[in-house]
């Protein structure tokens, strides 16, 4: 097991939130149970639903410090998050990742191609803003406790805040959208990230004007959720209960 350890720090609570200064009473179990699911199911990869819409200070900063909440391995804390609203960098980004598109649809079958050319893959101009978030390896080194036998175990640590995040947004009213149609060593260049840093997502970040209920690679026919019983295990690999 990995060893990681949370970031006991402070989140605010949103001002007229349940709890929040003391004017409402706090929410039973029942209550922190769904609402903690419904954002869980409602959370989207968004893509084309960005209204452009401003993000409040200090919403990005609650939406920030979930992210930096996140556990870590040996609490190495390998993160950091780049926030870039400069319009002239994203459309550099969105040259980039639009070519980077026509290599993946050059290697696709017709079928695939046709499917593929009605998705949209980013929404870069129409969100309101990018966070960048990065992994150090360099973080904590040279003796990370629990990282000496998965040399990963810092990178799954970078994508647990990046989920942290994504939550947070969704929960704030936010929707996020990965983009992962770029080249490491182009976004460095663009953001002058240091040469031993990984650019680990491009998260574009906005208000939207809704989340659709099925996940947009669903909805356009490229692939669909497999059912629960097909990916759990018991004991062994390949392992099912009898029935």
């Amino acid at each position: 097991m990995m060893p990681v350890q949370p970031n006991h720090q402070t989140v605010p609570t949103p001002a007229g939130a349940p709890g929040a200064n003391g004017e409402h009473g706090p929410l039973g179990a029942q209550d922190v149970l769904g609402a903690f699911y419904e954002v869980l199911h409602r959370r989207r990869d968004v893509r084309a639903e960005f209204t452009g819409g401003e993000v409040p200070t200090e919403v990005l900063r609650r939406v920030l410090a979930a992210a930096h909440a996140a556990p870590s391995v040996g609490l190495s804390q390998p993160w950091d998050f780049l926030v870039v609203r400069d319009e002239a960098t994203r459309r550099a980004f969105r040259e980039h990742v639009q070519a980077e598109r026509s290599v993946f649809a050059a290697q696709l079958d017709s079928t695939q191609a046709e499917t593929f050319s009605r998705i949209k893959i980013e929404g870069i101009l129409e969100s309101s803003l990018a966070v960048v978030v990065t992994y150090d390896p360099d973080r904590g080194s040279p003796a990370v406790l629990g990282r000496h036998a998965i040399a990963d175990a810092g990178l799954y640590s970078v994508c647990l805040a990046i989920q942290n995040l994504w939550l947070a947004a969704t929960a704030e009213g936010l929707g996020v959208g990965w983009v992962s149609f770029y080249r490491e060593d182009f976004l460095r260049r663009l953001l002058a990230i240091p040469g031993r840093v990984r650019p680990v997502a491009w998260l574009c970040l906005g208000p939207v004007r809704h989340l659709h209920q099925t996940p947009d690679l669903e909805r356009h026919g490229w692939r669909k959720r497999m059912p629960l019983d097909d990916v759990v295990h018991y004991e062994r690999y390949g392992q099912r209960p009898s029935r």
